[in-house]
């Protein structure tokens, strides 16, 4: 590097190095005044979750509005959610639950909504994840709820029915799949493994690359990577954290057919969170099996000007034809307007269940 580069390099070098001393004494600073909350909740026996979701997601917004650039809206969202988790975690630590093991979507949707200051409790399904929330193992659960690609995750959606847990917040990330193996090539690779909704929106590039290989169902793209680190008959569909982790090579890059693919994943536990005037709320209904019933189910959303964003049905496992309408509203459950609705809603229906009011991403 010439004399001349450097010369014009180190002020601005400097400059960074005296900011990056700046944001330091400020960030614990931010550190020492969240001890002082909790000292003074302490101090007034005020006994809570350490989680506030409204709070978290008020402090973000604001600092998103303030923003002025070069820094990105997604960049504020990245940064201060680490910001809030480290200062979180120094007074408490919360245990997050998700599928595992290391390296899965979940997981990675549990540290961009929880921060990385967290205690991972790793799981071998979606049942495990809510029965460790359940019986207080862990303080949330993050499980996926929903795929641009391949829709419902079905499993999730009897979960929720079942399940005394409250949805608490929501976060939608992009699935970038790889094919990754132990050697790097497909030397010897005998067959492929994904959780089902990978192979599922993996499988017109699969059919057209490599139509020569099984495809076998894993209880995550974690788990797929793992057995592909200590098999080399096996590659694995998963993303590159996984690779990272189990130390694979990736083969073939963004494989997903639909390149918009988006997982959108649902925080679940036991928090009631309050409005932060962004807000959506989710629900599940049932109706008499008879003509017209769905249309007079959705009447009083229209009534009260409650918008929907989401209608999804799911059977009810009767066998006489009738479903669970799994519904999200925008708007807080304290709303007025959205209150209405939902007790005109719960005089009319056969079956009514508030899943939770949270934070709209």
């Amino acid at each position: 590097m010439d004399n001349t580069l450097q010369a014009q390099l180190k002020p601005l070098r400097d400059r960074i190095d005296t900011i990056d001393e700046q944001i330091l004494t400020l960030l614990n600073q931010r550190a020492t005044a969240a001890l002082d909350v909790g000292k003074i909740k302490q101090d007034h026996d005020v006994d809570g979750p350490i989680l506030k979701p409204e709070r978290e997601a008020m402090v973000i917004r604001r600092l998103q509005a303030l923003n002025k650039g070069p820094f990105t809206a997604e960049a504020v969202d990245a940064v201060w959610s680490q910001i809030i988790s480290t200062c979180r975690g120094l007074e408490s630590a919360l245990t997050a639950a998700f599928l595992g093991p290391q390296g899965s979507f979940s997981e990675q949707a549990a540290l961009e909504h929880f921060g990385h200051a967290i205690t991972r409790l790793r799981c071998d399904s979606f049942d495990e994840v809510f029965r460790a929330v359940e019986a207080g193992q862990a303080d949330v659960g993050m499980v996926p709820v929903e795929n641009s690609t391949e829709g419902a995750v079905n499993r999730t959606l009897d979960l929720l029915l079942n399940s005394p847990l409250k949805v608490l917040g929501e976060r939608s990330i992009k699935i970038h799949h790889n094919l990754m193996t132990k050697s790097g090539t497909l030397d010897g690779v005998t067959r492929v493994m994904a959780h089902p909704q990978a192979l599922a929106q993996c499988q017109a590039w699969l059919t057209q690359h490599v139509p020569g290989l099984a495809r076998d169902a894993a209880s995550s793209n974690g788990e797929a990577a793992r057995q592909a680190s200590v098999d080399p008959t096996v590659a694995a569909i998963a993303g590159e954290t996984a690779a990272q982790a189990w130390e694979l090579d990736i083969v073939a890059s963004g494989i997903q057919d639909d390149p918009q693919n988006r997982t959108r994943f649902l925080a679940v536990g036991a928090i009631e969170t309050l409005p932060t005037g962004s807000d959506k709320t989710s629900i599940i209904l049932a109706v008499p099996n008879r003509a017209g019933a769905v249309y007079d189910m959705l009447a009083p959303l229209a009534a009260n000007g409650v918008s929907m964003t989401r209608l999804e049905s799911r059977p009810a496992r009767t066998g006489q034809w009738e479903y669970y309408f799994y519904v999200d509203l925008l708007g807080h459950r304290n709303e007025p307007a959205v209150a209405q609705a939902l007790a005109d809603l719960k005089n009319q229906v056969a079956f009514f269940k508030v899943l939770g009011s949270y934070p709209r991403q």
